[in-house]
């Protein structure tokens, strides 16, 4: 059996494949986030759920990284977990820079 890891790094070859993979990485990012601060208030996603007032299959998409939630979706989630949400912007250093208008 192949591994998915193994598969993966086959398919980083292809420029294609490496291009779409890399405009995922800021939603990749928040998955990761989100599923680290519900493991570090140690909650089931059902628990994190109740706490929403949401449904479990809800915090199974937003960790999942499917779709983009709102900042007071957001702002519950942190609340949920005992946590501050924190917004910022970085500068991006693989971007060329947008021309002023």
């Amino acid at each position: 059996m192949t591994k998915i890891a193994k598969l993966h790094d086959q398919w980083m070859a292809d420029s294609e494949y490496r291009a779409a993979y890399d405009a995922l990485e800021d939603e990749f990012a928040l998955a990761a986030a989100l599923i680290e601060a519900r493991a570090n208030a140690g909650l089931t996603q059902e628990q994190l759920a109740s706490r929403m007032n949401t449904t479990q299959s809800v915090v199974a998409r937003l960790e999942g990284g499917r779709g983009r939630p709102s900042t007071r979706t957001l702002e519950r989630f942190a609340k949920a977990t005992g946590t501050r949400l924190k917004i910022s912007f970085e500068k991006n250093t693989t971007q060329r820079r947008a021309p002023h208008i």
